[in-house]
């Protein structure tokens, strides 16, 4: 793995608060507060194994302010961005002698306030985004009209997810919720299946557990962040198989009087009632997190991790000034760095052949890895996949089960200062940004147990 923080003007110096890759094309797009949307061409380092290089494309000037989401659909032919006021936005990939171009299809009208995140479906007929206005919004995009509004969340929704199965959706909130919701299929409507997206799991506290020596019973503790967390951002993801939702801004205290840890939560698609694995050790609050789109298979190193998968899943993890890269057969990151950004991490991005990892921050500037053939392993064919999902992807039952796999500090410091093979000129910063914060959560009232936790 090579690469390191890109010393460009990506958005006149001003915050950068999302990033995606093309899935053909393997553009970059990025958004931030300039209110544009900018594409990048990435050029490898070649035999001489230097840092990849990243080149201005052209711009894409629509938005009247600031872009705090954008993503391409799967086919690639169309890009979703969303913005402050509530303007979202699809745009669609012409043709042209000069090469290709993008220009507005459709603007999508009914969030009240600032588009903070957003997710399509598999087969990107629709659309899913959240809002201050404490509303998810599920799009018919063909039609570029409301097919479901989901208010439940009583407080600034920050993240959504769309099962790439398409059963659930997921959103994550500052009230301190993170909700999963089951597709229950109406009467079609011409020949076609009209979505009904119904709450089926909120999730807030964890179940109150017994000390080992005594009958008494700990407190009741919220397992996600409140509105202080200093990020305007909650951004969740499922897998590729969709075997497992990952949730970031997670909290926890190993006792009563203890200081509140952070961490993210892994949930089981065959139990999303509860989370399944803690990923402990993280240096601060995780703000986002993005699976790899490709999957591996297995290395047989570790037989003991909490993943029973007949393949691996890579997925990276964003804290406000950290990242950390997990792989499903390894109980600690297999990669960590940190010290990249002056300012708060804002968004992740794999490209679809998983040679490159880029992250956004408040800072002004994004980071850009390029991982190495086969660096990564040997990717495996969608019918293992399949298989898994059949079955309980995460082993552990009702029980409570802590598993003691720290990350020590000796270890992250190795990495801090290795850069995991990034260059030390690629890595210099020289503005910051201060990070955002909200308002009161209102707690709803849902318990449940971790049953398994990876420090």
């Amino acid at each position: 793995m090579r690469g390191g923080t890109v010393q460009i003007n990506w958005h006149d110096a001003k915050p950068v608060l999302t990033l995606d890759f093309h899935s053909s094309t393997g553009l970059l797009a990025t958004g931030g507060n300039d209110h544009d949307i900018k594409l990048w061409t990435i050029a490898d380092g070649g035999l001489q194994k230097k840092a990849p290089t990243v080149t201005y494309k052209n711009s894409l000037c629509y938005h009247s302010s600031a872009v705090n989401i954008l993503r391409f659909s799967p086919s690639g032919g169309y890009l979703a961005s969303g913005a402050d006021g509530g303007d979202l936005l699809i745009w669609r990939q012409h043709s042209a002698d000069d090469g290709p171009s993008w220009k507005v299809l459709k603007t999508l009208s009914f969030h009240r306030k600032d588009v903070l995140d957003l997710q399509w479906s598999a087969d990107g007929n629709f659309l899913i985004s959240g809002s201050i206005d404490n509303s998810c919004i599920i799009w018919d995009v063909t039609k570029g009209s409301v097919q479901q509004i989901l208010d439940g969340h009583l407080h600034y929704v920050q993240g959504v997810a769309w099962d790439p199965l398409g059963k659930f959706v997921a959103s994550l909130s500052s009230d301190r919720t993170c909700r999963i919701y089951s597709n229950k299929s109406q009467a079609k409507v011409k020949g076609l299946e009209k979505l009904n997206y119904i709450c089926q799991h909120v999730i807030s506290k964890s179940e109150p557990q017994k000390q080992d020596d005594t009958k008494t019973q700990l407190p009741k503790n919220y397992l996600f962040h409140d509105d202080t967390l200093t990020s305007f951002f909650r951004r969740l993801a499922w897998s590729p198989d969709g075997s497992f939702l990952l949730v970031p801004a997670g909290i926890y205290k190993l006792s009563p009087s203890s200081e509140t840890l952070n961490t993210a939560y892994v949930f089981s698609r065959k139990d999303l009632s509860r989370p399944a694995v803690q990923l402990r050790g993280a240096s601060g609050p995780v703000v986002a997190v993005r699976f790899c789109p490709i999957i591996f298979s297995l290395r047989g190193s570790n037989s003991a991790t909490f993943f029973k998968l007949p393949y691996r899943v890579v997925f990276a993890v964003a804290t406000l000034n950290s990242l950390y890269v997990y792989d499903t057969e390894s109980s600690a990151p297999i990669a960590i760095l940190a010290g990249l950004h002056y300012a708060a991490i804002t968004d992740i991005a794999w490209s679809s052949d998983a040679r490159y990892l880029a992250l956004s921050s408040r800072d002004g500037f994004c980071t850009l890895l390029e991982f190495e053939n086969d660096e990564l392993g040997s990717p495996v064919s969608f019918s293992d996949k399949k298989q898994a999902i059949e079955e309980n992807p995460i082993s552990g039952g009702t029980k409570t089960e802590v598993a003691e796999m720290e990350i020590d500090n000796s270890l992250e410091h190795r990495v801090m200062d290795q850069r995991a093979d990034v260059k030390s000129d690629d890595v210099k910063q020289t503005r910051t940004a201060s990070p955002c914060t909200a308002d009161t959560a209102k707690p709803t009232k849902k318990r449940i147990t971790p049953i398994a936790i990876i420090d």
